[in-house]
């Protein structure tokens, strides 16, 4: 037995006194015991949910417990039982579709019951369901549908939905669209009613031998990402991805007699992978909101009894400029695990709505590896310690990095470095050589370059492969680890990854815009970064009231709200390396700070609807609105 597995068990031999030495010596050990400890419990529980795929763990819900609330939304209650026989419908369209195992199906459903019994209809089948993230629209929207070659497209209810979808049928080429929601109402041209297909169709129940090829490295779905470049990209989560996803809620203790309350979107890994598919592993019962309303949050979890919550670090920010109600303190939620909560409201937030255990993580849709902070240390988000990586050598490191490149430097060996402690430094975690297959990690199902850009080679010995998320950490002296920055070509805003390159595009195609540079900047009062965009124009262009509303209304357009630029800043000339790349650094430090940049400023003025000349009054205004 090693000796951390004695000192844990309490048989180490080391006498009290030693202890105390130990701790004295040591005083970060504990925190590491802590997390073995914690996530060994967890890890037991991952080997046995590694037995069978989701929708097995659900069907044997729906076995047991056939009359326990599955779904709650709007005051209405899903059992497991009905939520199968509508999921067996599902399922049976499909495969009267002629689809089946391996094949795809994209859904678009915002976060409603249908969006559950859809995914776990196809599920049945063990075909992949593309989870598109309904505020996409226009090209975006047209890129997330084909890269996941679907052979049909489901729509979810909402004329919102409808009408984006509307805009594209002409580049959805031979997919096949069935709208949800459509009730009696005749379908738009080119698309199918699905309603009608549920009315019609007998939820005969569909058995696992229907799906007996299909194994826990095949798809169970795609979650899409902004990537590092261009459109959002499709991430593959495998059915063995699924059940890892699932667990993060182990580390609060889920379990079937818990009521887990979802806000976040179920298209996302947060809602949809944590959220929904830690449900269905443990069998609890969900309360699913279509949006998060601060208003209803608490009085919600009061009502329906909720006892764990998913958070960002926004969702707690808007929570805190509410006024106190006494339904803040007299929930039942023992635990919250999300990510995003800084070290300025933490304190704030623990104290002030009473949840006894808060756990911070850190991940990626398409990442191998994740970090969590189980000691309620504010601010962290998880730990790399000597003692842990003696357990598990270099399976996860901060390293030295080139801003531009978002790539490791390395030393006169070839091989990168490691940084110390306060020393900011890019995340990576080692692959393992399971996930290898061709000499590579296929993350996305997209392109090989996608995939390559993610990936570190030869880090620390020849032939390793590492992956970089693309994220700056920094170290303490007790080895926490404390999000510093993102860095490359994404910034992160209201909960999402926005690709500057994707922005830049749609800004670059009006005709009096020659350039544009888009990066993130830090906003007060608020996590992540903002979109901000330093444009320059075509020789003979102007930008007059004409052009900058023409800029809000094809941004509105083109983009989902938190994607769309907060500032603008006109330049005369762009701002370029000696290689002819764009030049970000000195456009993030000044930021929209108007003692520092002497260019015009536009700020997004949605009470006009353009973008209007940015002032300190405006400023002041504009920063304590809600963004």
């Amino acid at each position: 037995m090693k000796f951390y597995q004695k000192l844990l068990l309490g048989t180490a031999g080391v006498t009290s006194a030693g202890y105390v030495t130990y701790k004295t010596m040591f005083p970060w050990l504990e925190h590491d015991l802590k997390l073995i400890k914690i996530g060994g419990k967890v890890k037991k529980q991952m080997e046995l949910l590694l037995q069978s795929m989701l929708i097995d763990k659900f069907e044997k819900h729906v076995s047991e417990t056939p009359k326990k609330p599955f779904i709650i939304y709007e005051d209405n209650i899903y059992t497991y039982e009905l939520v199968d026989q509508l999921a067996c419908k599902v399922a049976n369209i499909a495969k009267n579709w002629g689809l089946g195992q391996r094949d795809c199906v994209a859904i678009m459903i915002q976060n409603e019951p249908s969006f559950i019994w859809t995914f776990l209809g196809l599920q049945k089948l063990g075909i992949a369901a593309a989870l598109i993230n309904y505020n996409l629209r226009s090209q975006p929207l047209i890129h997330s549908i084909l890269a996941a070659e679907p052979k049909y497209f489901i729509v979810g209810p909402g004329n919102t939905l409808l009408e984006a979808v509307c805009d594209i049928m002409e580049s959805l080429e031979d997919i096949k669209v069935y709208v949800q929601g459509l009730g009696s109402q005749l379908a738009p041209v080119g698309m199918n009613s699905f309603d009608t297909l549920m009315a019609s169709t007998l939820p005969t129940p569909v058995y696992p031998i229907v799906r007996k090829d299909i194994t826990l490295k095949d798809v169970c779905c795609y979650i899409y990402t902004s990537g590092t470049t261009g459109n959002p990209k499709p991430a593959i989560i495998s059915h063995e991805k699924s059940l890892g996803i699932a667990t993060l809620l182990l580390f609060v203790d889920l379990s079937c007699t818990d009521v887990l309350y979802i806000v976040l979107p179920l298209y996302h890994s947060s809602g949809g992978g944590i959220g929904l598919y830690g449900a269905i592993a443990t069998g609890c019962t969900i309360l699913l909101r279509k949006k998060f309303s601060a208003s209803h949050f608490w009085s919600d979890c009061c009502q329906y009894n909720v006892t764990v919550i998913q958070y960002i670090g926004e969702l707690f920010r808007y929570l805190l400029t509410q006024k106190p109600s006494k339904y803040e303190t007299n929930h039942k939620i023992r635990g919250a695990l999300g990510n995003g909560l800084r070290k300025d409201i933490w304190d704030d937030v623990s104290k002030r709505f009473q949840i006894p255990n808060i756990m911070e993580f850190f991940g990626a849709t398409e990442g191998i590896t994740m970090l969590i902070n189980v000691s309620g240390v504010p601010g962290a988000i998880g730990r790399i310690s000597p003692f842990l990586a003696k357990i598990d050598p270099d399976s996860k490191v901060l390293v030295k990095f080139d801003y531009a490149t978002a790539q490791p430097l390395r030393d006169k060996n070839g091989f990168c470095i490691k940084v110390g402690i306060g020393e900011p430094g890019l995340f990576m975690g080692k692959v393992r050589a399971d996930l290898v297959k061709d000499g590579t990690l296929t993350v996305y199902r997209s392109s090989k370059d996608s995939n390559d850009k993610k990936i570190v080679r030869d880090a620390f010995v020849k032939g390793d492969l590492w992956f970089n998320f693309g994220d700056v950490f920094v170290l303490d002296k007790d080895y926490f680890v404390y999000f510093n920055d993102r860095i490359g070509d994404t910034f992160r805003w209201k909960g999402e990854n926005v690709s500057t390159t994707e922005l830049a595009n749609v800004i670059a195609a009006l005709p009096f815009i020659e350039d544009a540079n888009v990066y993130g900047v830090t906003v007060p009062g608020h996590d992540g970064r903002a979109g901000m965009v330093a444009i320059t124009l075509h020789q003979d262009a102007t930008l007059s009231e004409k052009e900058l509303k023409e800029l809000f209304d094809h941004i509105c357009d083109q983009l989902p709200t938190y994607a769309r630029p907060l500032f603008i800043r006109h330049i005369r000339e762009a701002f370029l390396t000696g290689t002819f790349k764009q030049r970000k650094v000195e456009l993030v430090n000044e930021g929209f700070d108007l003692n520092k940049v002497k260019d015009a400023l536009y700020f997004y003025d949605s009470e006009k609807a353009t973008y209007s000349k940015l002032t300190p009054a405006d400023l002041s205004k504009f920063l304590t609105s809600k963004l």
